[in-house]
């Protein structure tokens, strides 16, 4: 005879609120209802431009507050959740992700945006990169890639460039930088995709195609730091003279070796989705999982299966 349950739960008081309107019916938010408190950026940096495409995202997608989650871990870029009227978090160094994969993976029903640095994305948090990309958890990545360490004033980043004097590499960065497209393939990420912002409607188009995706979207964007790293993207703004090259319309995004050849051409290289493939996702092989061990206990609510578990450890 299986022992008795201890514990129960209060009963849950009935809710005051006032029946919510059906999505079609409510209107999309405006700019002013997203924004909470004033960015801290300097003026001129990348990221207000991305900061500007996300309220525009959110707006032209008919997103509501309840339904947006903003994770970032630290950096200049990962202030996002302080300026974005959401559910979100501010979270450790590096650990961005972890923290996102958890909201994905117990709400499966939110839309969940986690925004990196360079630093933050590919040297502290690296692993979790790695494994959130293998794992293919439901979620949009948008790194602000700006080549290099801005909040703590001028270091060498993951992307520097070979040559490029920092307070960390005063005659020059000797070390090879990561490609974070092709550390994304190696990886396994099904969803990758590259842009600037200097190329606003890319990059809002970019963020469409990442979050109807439905997996581990990542996208690099360069985002200038105009501070310690002015002018490093030129080559790719027409604007200061360079070019902006998208990717061949008859590129074909399933195939990964043709997205390494794309990855592998040298700065500024290509603007576009390098790769996208359906996968299953690690939200759905969980909830199969669970569903099924739900399935063997019948009747019983989430509380007393971890009750009865606690008893089988007795």
């Amino acid at each position: 005879m299986s022992s008795p349950i201890p514990f129960a739960p209060p009963p849950r008081p009935a809710s005051t609120e006032a029946p919510s309107l059906p999505d079609s019916e409510r209107k999309p938010l405006t700019k002013k209802e997203m924004a909470a408190d004033h960015p801290t950026w300097c003026p001129g940096c990348g990221d207000f431009s991305v900061l500007a495409l996300y309220y525009k995202l959110i707006e032209k997608r008919r997103l509501w507050h309840e339904k947006v989650t903003t994770v970032a871990g630290i950096g200049c870029s990962s202030r996002f959740p302080y300026f974005v009227q959401a559910h979100g978090a501010h979270f450790i160094h590096g650990r961005a992700l972890p923290f996102a994969s958890g909201i994905s993976l117990s709400r499966s029903d939110l839309h969940v945006f986690a925004f990196s640095g360079d630093g933050d994305a590919f040297s502290i948090g690296g692993n979790h990169f790695n494994h959130t990309a293998r794992k293919n958890i439901k979620m949009t990545l948008v790194v602000m890639d700006n080549w290099v360490y801005g909040l703590t004033k001028k270091q060498t980043s993951p992307t520097s460039p070979i040559g490029f004097k920092s307070k960390t590499d005063l005659w020059g960065a000797i070390d090879q930088p990561i490609n974070p497209i092709k550390q994304a393939l190696a990886a396994g990420a099904t969803f990758i995709a590259r842009t600037t912002h200097t190329n606003p409607a890319h990059l809002l188009r970019m963020m469409e195609a990442a979050m109807d995706h439905d997996g581990f979207s990542f996208i690099q964007c360069l985002s200038e730091c105009v501070e310690f790293y002015p002018a490093a993207f030129d080559a790719s703004n027409p604007r200061k003279g360079g070019q902006f090259l998208e990717i061949p319309e008859d590129h074909d995004v399933t195939d990964e070796a043709a997205a390494y050849r794309l990855a592998a051409e040298p700065f500024p290289g290509r603007f576009g989705i390098f790769h996208r493939v359906q996968r299953p996702t690690k939200n759905a092989l969980e909830a199969k999982i669970v569903a099924e061990a739900r399935a063997r206990v019948p009747g019983l609510e989430p509380w007393q299966i971890l009750q009865k578990t606690f008893d089988r450890m007795k």
